[in-house]
């Protein structure tokens, strides 16, 4: 009875709602049938351009840039949108541009269905293999996110609870993925990237007419607040008080993001290197769309809404978590405001479907198999069903997963951004290293490898916990262009000593 109260005071926001959950729905079953036709699609698909490039851009943008990131653009200012909205988008571009083309040459003559799948074998080693499964689990602090911003959502436009929310987004999410694997991902996540286009033009219009008066007068606004919202160093700002945490920061975790494991294997859907540059063209170009939505954090400065608007009423604080969901109920009709919902839920469910495609692929082809290995000494094709039995194995992992990220949801940390980019940066502090140079430098070797991956994660971690670094962003730039240095150290070092090899030969046989 409650539920039909609920669709009778908000009939437009739960008609759309449903429309998409089915659409979506539907789309998954046609995954399913595409899967069908191979073991190894579970994994990956193979698709046109546009559809993975479409789906590319819509596992990079997340609920972090449609609903968590205008917070921090809404307490910090300029130097956040600078941050997020620029500095790590050229980044992000840079590194689609730099390494996926690479990457989808190698992986596709290695015949790799996973990243750490494409590590062990880029360097021999079976032990790279399975560190960088294990690490990988650091996706499901981002999974919590999403699933957390989006239980936000769904509280502030459906009048659900937060426990009813966080059980229609992890069983459906889940369920689709579990349904269809990689196709589903794919061709949801086309769809749901479309939705997120129309609805980013949207939310960027709604704010234009602040800027009637011009820049100058917009910006004099946001100077009356506070003076530091319009520095593009907020040296207020824990997070955003230098050139290096604002620029470089967020330049290079931008990049390093493109080494995440649900964005680097969307390279293999396609098969060739035009149709590569056809699908980064898109992906790009729609990643810049999407990043503009962080302007909302300022929108919402400038409308003028109270702080109270964006107190939790559970707990009585200031949430900027709300900022974006708050402002879009002030700011569109309730038919608007059904479409730009319905767009908020696609922006975070595609990424959450793309990191769960991973995530239990990986588990399965990765750690379930590759420790299996390990017991029996076998090799990796030592059976006929392996791909068959590490699809089971990932639709079991896929069912743990959406309970354990159920279970943490329930009682989510006061910052749902920090708790995501901590798990995630320090995943990508650890990985970009020996990702990028691998495809880079066929000197790289495992053992730099493996000491790049230990000293990034670690440095991170460390800095953020031991060393007063507040911003994640921070430490693991920090972690990263440590684990760069040891890396180039032990190509420089194994050069040297292969340059000695090659002198000392001759010498021996002159002597002879």
């Amino acid at each position: 009875m409650r539920y039909l109260d609920l669709i009778a005071a908000r009939p437009v926001l739960w008609t759309l709602f449903l429309t998409y959950l089915a659409a979506v729905a539907g789309l998954a079953v046609l995954g399913r049938r595409r899967a069908r036709a191979d073991a190894r699609s579970f994994a990956i698909g193979r698709t046109g351009p546009v559809v993975a490039g479409m789906t590319l851009a819509a596992s990079i943008a997340s609920t972090a840039t449609f609903v968590i990131n205008p917070g921090f653009v809404y307490v910090h200012g300029v130097s956040a949108l600078l941050h997020f909205g620029v500095a790590a988008v050229v980044g992000m571009t840079v590194g689609l541009l730099l390494v996926c083309g690479k990457f989808r040459r190698q992986g596709a003559a290695a015949g790799a269905v996973t990243l750490p799948q494409w590590v062990g074998q880029r360097y021999g080693s079976r032990g790279l293999r399975l560190l960088f499964a294990a690490m990988n689990l650091l996706s499901l602090c981002f999974v919590v996110l999403i699933v957390g911003g989006l239980s936000i959502v769904m509280q502030k436009t459906l009048g659900l609870g937060n426990v009813e929310s966080l059980v229609i987004v992890t069983v459906f999410v889940f369920g689709y993925v579990l349904i269809g694997g990689a196709y589903a991902n794919a061709y949801a996540n086309t769809f749901q990237a479309a939705i997120m286009g129309v609805v980013a033009i949207m939310i960027v219009g709604s704010g234009l007419h602040h800027l009637a008066g011009g820049l100058g007068a917009a910006a004099d606004k946001l100077r009356a607040i506070d003076p530091n919202l319009v520095a593009p160093v907020n040296a207020a700002s824990p997070l955003f008080g230098s050139v290096f945490s604002v620029f470089v920061s967020g330049f290079v975790i931008g990049f390093a993001l493109m080494c995440q494991p649900h964005i680097m294997t969307t390279a293999l859907y396609v098969e060739d290197d035009r149709k590569m540059r056809r699908a980064l063209a898109v992906a790009i170009t729609l990643s810049i769309v999407f990043a503009s939505v962080l302007l909302a954090g300022l929108w919402a400065r400038l409308a003028d809404i109270p702080a109270s608007a964006f107190v939790d009423p559970a707990t009585g604080a200031f949430r900027q978590d709300r900022v974006m969901t708050v402002y879009l109920a002030e700011t569109f009709s309730p038919a608007a405001m059904g479409l730009v919902m319905v767009a908020l839920l696609a922006a975070g469910m595609s990424t959450m479907s793309a990191l769960l495609v991973a995530l239990s692929s990986i588990t399965g082809n990765d750690l379930y198999l590759g420790l299996r290995g390990l017991r029996r000494g076998a090799a990796d094709a030592d059976a006929g069903d392996t791909a068959a039995r590490a699809q089971r194995a990932s639709r079991v992992v896929l069912i743990g997963l959406g309970l354990l990220v159920f279970l943490i949801a329930l009682h989510p940390p006061r910052l749902l951004g920090i708790f995501g980019q901590l798990g995630v940066y320090g995943l990508v502090a650890a990985a970009a290293a020996p990702i990028v140079l691998g495809v880079l430098l066929p000197a790289m070797g495992r053992r730099s490898a493996f000491a790049a991956a230990l000293v990034g994660g670690g440095t991170h971690f460390g800095l953020y916990f031991l060393g007063g670094i507040a911003n994640p962003a921070a430490s693991a730039t920090y972690g990263i262009l440590a684990s760069v240095a040891v890396a180039l150290a032990g190509v420089l070092l194994g050069a040297r000593g292969r340059a000695r090899g090659r002198t000392a030969a001759p010498s021996t046989a002159a002597l002879a």
